[in-house]
């Protein structure tokens, strides 16, 4: 008994589905309409989708690979009060072991300290950072960054790396000297000619004001403070996924120094990532409420189109659920070849502009967002998941009116409707 009963709804399913596809293209031009509509919104959905992510992706990695990493290290105090007074040892062996894990891409050991840079015609207030050239490397961009002379050779290296904007407002150039000024850990100044030996421009351009290079160990000798750092910067493979490696960090610390993930470091950015879903959802949705009348009034015409067809249909056995199951299946088909089409011109779409969209006419705008100039667009599986589903469970809905419609028709007043 039970399998006659699945085999007469596995009948039924495919006489409605057969019927809900002739009817679509009863009217074929109001449904190719309806479809190009719905694929273009589909197809906006996802590419403006993937613009937004990789306009936020860009303003992380930027923001990331400028200096910070996906995990820091530092003394409790430090963040409050950023002075050579709040520094900590060198790494130890049992720290070192966890940051050796294949989880971690690269790591970097850095001093910072605030500082005066003073060339011979200007004075700028800099946050001077000590570096392991070839640890900072894969660390952050700076070394990537380079336009003029040279990177730092090691970790002794007594040259300085200046952002393009710093040395314009100090109005001096590489093999020139300046004068660094900052104080020691007893709060007495300290000062030393530095020759500029290179300039970096950054993705983030505010970023060329703020930090100037040396050697770690120059400034360790400078400051007179021995081996140790201000801080320890962690680069793991995924910024989207550093819980991992940020507790096994902290458990391997314990409460002598404090860890913090780069989402604690930059609440903006953490923010910003944080509001994409959200903004994400609510342009899908707003696309197809868009979509959704003209979804209503292509399956409200076809419904009216069929009353006498519909009150036959009736009148001969079928019963209401089959009908609305029937308009409901038309809109779904509708929807699912709208949604196919254009899924796969969003990502013919971005993969044509792989390479990123060049934005530099409108790049101090994107400066003050803290993004770059180039714009590459982010796929995620997931928006495309987002929007399936979206567009099929609102696409139900909106049938549902229709449907509703068609099922509760009288056969005898369907048939005799003029």
């Amino acid at each position: 008994t039970s399998t006659g009963n699945e085999g007469g709804l596995m009948g039924t399913a495919s006489i409605v589905l057969n019927l809900a596809w002739r009817n679509l293209w009863r009217n074929y031009r109001r449904t190719a309409i309806m479809l190009v509509a719905v694929v273009v919104g589909v197809w906006a959905m996802i590419f403006m989708s993937a613009m937004m992510r990789g306009m936020v992706d860009g303003m992380l990695v930027d923001s990331i690979r400028s200096l910070p990493g996906h995990v820091q290290i530092h003394n409790p105090n430090f963040r409050d009060d950023p002075t050579v007074n709040n520094l900590f040892p060198s790494p130890n062996e049992n720290l070192i072991a966890v940051l050796e894990q294949e989880d971690v891409v690269a790591w970097s050991s850095r001093v910072r300290v605030p500082a005066v840079v003073m060339s011979e015609r200007n004075s700028r207030g800099i946050t001077l950072v000590g570096i392991d050239p070839v640890a900072e490397a894969s660390v952050s961009s700076v070394a990537d960054d380079m336009t003029e002379g040279q990177f730092l050779s090691g970790t002794e290296d007594t040259g300085l790396i200046l952002g393009r904007r710093l040395a314009e407002r100090l109005e001096t150039e590489v093999g020139k000297r300046v004068v660094v000024l900052t104080q020691d850990p007893s709060n007495e100044i300290v000062d030393r000619g530095f020759r500029v030996i290179g300039v970096y421009e950054a993705q983030v351009a505010s970023t060329e004001e703020i930090y100037a290079f040396v050697g770690r160990g120059a400034l360790q000798t400078l400051l007179g403070i021995g081996s140790q750092v201000s801080e320890v910067a962690v680069l793991g493979a995924d910024y989207r996924d550093t819980e991992a490696l940020y507790h096994r960090i902290n458990t391997a610390v314990g409460n002598r120094l404090e860890v913090l993930p780069w989402y604690e470091l930059n609440r903006y950015l953490s923010s910003m990532l944080g509001m994409m879903d959200g903004f994400v959802l609510i342009w899908i949705v707003v696309i197809f409420l868009a979509l959704s009348f003209g979804l209503v009034n292509t399956l409200v015409m076809s419904v009216f189109e069929r009353v006498r067809e519909i009150g036959l249909m009736m009148a001969l056995g079928m019963k209401p659920a089959v009908i609305l199951g029937q308009i409901i299946a038309e809109s779904l088909m509708l929807l699912g070849m709208g949604l196919l089409i254009g899924n796969v011109f969003a990502w013919a779409t971005i993969q044509q502009l792989r390479e990123g969209i060049d934005l530099s006419a409108v790049s101090e705008g994107l400066e003050m967002m803290g993004a770059g100039s180039v714009l590459t667009p982010s796929l995620q599986t997931s928006d495309v998941v987002m929007a399936t589903i979206v567009v099929l469970v609102l696409g139900f809905l909106a049938s549902l009116l229709p449907a509703v419609r068609a099922s509760r028709y009288h056969p005898v007043d369907a048939i005799t409707k003029v």
